[in-house]
Formats: C-alpha cells, structure tokens, sequence
C-alpha cells in the first residue's frame, strides 16, 4: 500500500469549497498557484493581473489553481473562480495591493479572509 502526503500552501481557507474552471491563460506569464489572474478583453485568455494593464486584465477575475511556471504558449489551465481564501496566500501582480484584490473581488464568489 502506498501512502502520500498532501502539504497545505495557506491559500484556501474557511469552509466554502473552491470551484475551478479551465481558462486559457497566455503565453509570456509566468504563473504560480495563487496569482491572481485578469481576462484580456480582446483576446479572452487570462493573464496576471497588473493595476496598471489596460487591456482588462487589470481587474482580478480568478485565482491560478497549480504552479504553471513560464508559459511559452497559451496554456489551458485550471483556476479558482470560487471559493474562500487567504490574501496571504495569493500572489499579486505589479501594483496590486490587498486592498486593491479585495476590493476588486467584493460582490464575486471569491472571498478573501
């Protein structure tokens, strides 16, 4: 019999279970599970959130769900689009805040603590 071990990251958090979905997240991003991710409005794919983008992406839309490292092509990928979760644990995008990602995420079924 095998056993494994699973080591909690501090990125869910509380009792409201993550949902995940699969998105397109483009090529040059380097993602790690819980950055914070933004839908490019002309394009659709997803990329890390920047406060000062202005191509959509700008606003937090959903949470990387696994480690995807430096992506060298749009990459199908599954992320967090529910769900309650730690702020300590996510990993922001230039200019980002706290603040700024909570603020972006009230009223959505993410929930940040």
């Amino acid at each position: 019999m095998t056993t494994e071990t699973f080591e909690f990251d501090n990125l869910i958090a509380g009792a409201y279970p993550p949902e995940n979905q699969v998105e397109i997240i483009a090529s040059g991003e380097t993602v790690v599970r819980g950055s914070v991710l933004g839908r490019v409005t002309a394009s659709g794919k997803l990329k890390v959130s920047a406060s000062a983008a202005a191509d959509g992406s700008q606003v937090p839309k959903f949470i990387a769900a696994y480690d995807l490292g430096a992506l060298t092509a749009d990459t199908e990928a599954e992320v967090f689009k529910a769900g309650c979760f730690r702020v300590s644990g996510l990993t922001l995008g230039a200019g980002h805040t706290a603040a700024s990602v909570r603020a972006a995420f009230d009223g959505s079924p993410i929930i940040l603590k």
